[in-house]
């Protein structure tokens, strides 16, 4: 028997209010849409004439029927916490992203139970059994993307939220991936993720959700199955069959089989991207290449293909190539997961099951941000996502493999600098502009954006206060004086709107390339860097500021035999950052400083994170598991998919009798190690290898 997290209780300031703030929100959502709303009508036992309108949000209950939507209303009419109110309705929502509905089953206790749906004006609809199959597709999408990744983050986000495992047996996952077959050619309609400028047939948050599924179950069968299935519809599909080949360690079935579909589909991006990514990794940076400028000119006007060829250029240390591909890139404004828009609530009621008790493992939902230094506060990079984090981690790579001022030196060989570009505007003849192409920003075809919003939006924010952040050249810090000689601040390079351009200039993907030779000496052969570009470099002058100044302090400190001393709150933050610079020991060294401290989810999960393969303690990685996984009971999740994930490895790799023994002796109280036991249990149900021995 699985333990249920304790139930959260939202309290109404006017009742129904919730449900009337979900109803208004229906037009506004983009994609799966928010948690489901659960809401309750409770009244005294002694007054009948007042009620009390209570709410909570929950993921990965069964919504495939009014029938299970009403059964989990009836397992919240009993309340440990509350024995001087009855339960006396209540309503449940759940948003059919397929066709733009909230389902909603209406109970009365004792009494009826009513289902119907509401459409975007607020009109009732007839609930058909078409529409509970996509209702219940898409709250198991929800239930994985809603998921926390252990680190606490989601799980701080939107509070109140119960999440539960949506598939917990093979029966369930036939379910699931049946719903999956049969809306399969509709799943572009919900959306994508944000690097993703236009959903198609792979690239949707159905086709996410389903690879997301696998990875972390491990059902690699089950999902080549589907695909199996499917490819014979639509030879496309191919590129998400070649990716479970591959993370089944099937890799000659997977090149088979691209070799195949790219003969039939010579263009088809996806399946030239997953051909890209594959040799990359094997160390074939030399055959990657002419496969991933195939791809970006197969789809210009996604982030993701030339990403890629960005990222190839770095394994082939062809760094001027890089930036220029990372600065073609088409960059979109994040577009965050729907969240429930809810009132002021009276108050909240956050209650601990006794299950999930443990000394060890208190944490607040609230971080202190007064223990935090202002630098540390404000360094942007920790703000990013989608394609911006995406293209920054390109970005910090390459200064990690040749260092800053290398990177300064390539970045003022191909891009135009402000003094070259003042030198040339006072030579050129007055009133004109130069309209050499090369002076062009690289720019791909970008038609309008259909769900995840414009280019630029997200660092541009930022700019003005990185470069306030910029000293020059004073600081409060002892290690000043160190780090202003090993860090040049970088000069700004020109605008994209400052040069007018006659024509486009060629792209990276058909630049011959000699390392050796300057193809960028002259002002007139250089390229102009796109301002989110010139941001991101400001921004990384930063993290490698205060990166710089910590461990030269550090340094300094322990020279003198000195304790350095910050608070948990700045240790996690200089945890991140040194991860966000590939710094891992740096970075699990401060995490483990900040969980000296107290406890914290965040750091535990880099700990974990960042220590996974690298030959750790298995006993080191259970007793993290076990902590992270009783955190999350005690804010009401049952299901981490990376949880599960990291368990499932291990079992793999250790077996699943030396795994449960090593929980089981862990001198945690019993009811915090049966958490993580449920988990184990799961891997065995599903029949993961080594859970059988």
């Amino acid at each position: 028997m699985v333990t249920a997290p304790a139930v959260p209780e939202i309290f109404e300031e006017e009742l129904h209010s919730a449900i009337e703030a979900r109803s208004e929100t229906l037009q506004t959502l983009r994609e799966l849409g928010p948690p489901d709303l659960v809401h309750l009508i409770k009244q005294p036992i002694r007054d009948v004439k007042k009620q009390v309108g209570v709410y909570h949000h929950v993921t990965g209950i069964d919504a495939s029927s009014s029938a299970s939507l009403a059964a989990y209303i009836n397992t919240l009419t009993f309340s440990p916490h509350d024995k001087q109110h009855k339960v006396v309705s209540g309503l449940y929502c759940c948003y059919n992203a397929f066709s733009r509905l909230d389902m909603r089953v209406q109970v009365y206790i004792p009494g009826t139970v009513e289902s119907y749906c509401i459409d975007e004006r607020g009109d009732k609809r007839v609930a058909t059994d078409e529409l509970w199959l996509e209702t219940y597709l898409c709250s198991v999408l929800r239930a994985y993307s809603y998921a926390d990744d252990g680190s606490g983050d989601t799980i701080k986000k939107i509070v109140g939220v119960r999440r539960f495992n949506p598939i917990t047996s093979t029966e369930s996952e036939h379910k699931f991936l049946d719903a999956a077959e049969r809306l399969f050619f509709n799943g572009w309609q919900l959306g994508s993720d944000p690097e993703i400028q236009v959903p198609n047939l792979v690239s949707n948050h159905l086709t996410t959700g389903l690879l997301n599924y696998i990875h972390t179950t491990g059902r690699y069968a089950s999902g080549i199955n589907l695909f199996e299935k499917l490819r014979t519809k639509d030879p496309e599909i191919s590129s998400l069959l070649a990716r479970v080949y591959i993370e089944a360690d099937e890799e000659v079935k997977a090149v088979q089989l691209l070799h195949e579909a790219i003969q039939e589909l010579p263009m088809d991006y996806s399946l030239l991207d997953c051909q890209a990514d594959f040799c990359n990794k094997k160390g074939r940076g030399d055959l990657a290449l002419e496969i991933a400028k195939r791809s970006v000119v197969s789809a210009p006007s996604e982030f993701g293909t030339w990403a890629r060829l960005a990222e190839i250029y770095v394994s082939l240390e062809q760094w001027d190539l890089a930036l220029l591909t990372l600065n073609s890139c088409p960059m979109f404004t994040y577009q965050d997961k729907d969240a429930p828009r809810m009132p002021e609530p009276q108050r909240v009621f956050l209650p601990i099951m006794p299950e999930a008790i443990c000394d060890e493992i208190i944490d607040s939902p609230v971080d202190d941000v007064e223990l935090v230094h202002p630098t540390l506060r404000k360094l942007h990079a920790a703000g990013f996502k989608g394609t911006f984090l995406k293209a920054y981690m390109l970005l910090t790579e390459i200064t990690k493999k040749i260092g800053w001022d290398q990177l300064l030196k390539i970045r003022s060989q191909v891009f135009v600098m402000e003094e070259e570009y003042r030198n040339e505007k006072q030579t050129a003849p007055h009133g004109t502009t130069s309209r050499n192409a090369s002076v062009t920003a690289l720019r791909s075809p970008s038609p309008t954006p259909k769900i995840n919003g414009e280019a630029h939006g997200e660092v541009e924010e930022t700019a003005s206060d990185a470069e306030d952040d910029v000293p020059n050249g004073a600081s409060s810090s002892s290690a000043a004086p160190v780090v202003e000689a090993t860090l040049e601040k970088p000069s700004h390079t020109v605008a994209s709107e400052v040069v007018k351009a006659g024509s486009e200039d060629p792209h990276p993907i058909s630049t011959p390339s000699n390392p050796n030779q300057q193809n960028y000496t002259h002002f007139h052969n250089k390229r102009l860097c796109e301002r989110w570009l010139d941001n991101l470099f400001m921004v990384l002058y930063e993290d490698l500021r205060v990166y710089t100044i910590w461990r030269t302090e550090m340094a300094q400190y322990r020279s003198q035999q000195l304790l350095y001393k910050k608070s948990a709150e700045e240790w996690e933050i200089l945890g991140e950052l040194a991860e966000r610079l590939h710094h891992e020991e740096e970075a699990v060294d401060a995490y483990e400083n900040c969980l000296q401290m107290k406890f914290s989810p965040k750091a535990m999960r880099g700990v974990l994170k960042l220590e996974d393969g690298s030959g750790a303690n298995v006993r080191d990685v259970c007793g993290a598991l076990i902590r992270l996984v009783t955190w999350q009971y005690r804010w009401y999740s049952e299901f981490s998919p990376n949880l599960l994930y990291t368990i499932r490895k291990l079992i793999e790799e250790e077996g699943a009798v030396k795994i449960r023994s090593i929980i089981q002796g862990t001198s945690l109280p019993q009811h915090v190690l049966d958490l993580t036991h449920q988990y184990a249990a799961l891997c065995a149900a599903f029949r993961s290898s080594g859970s059988d021995g």
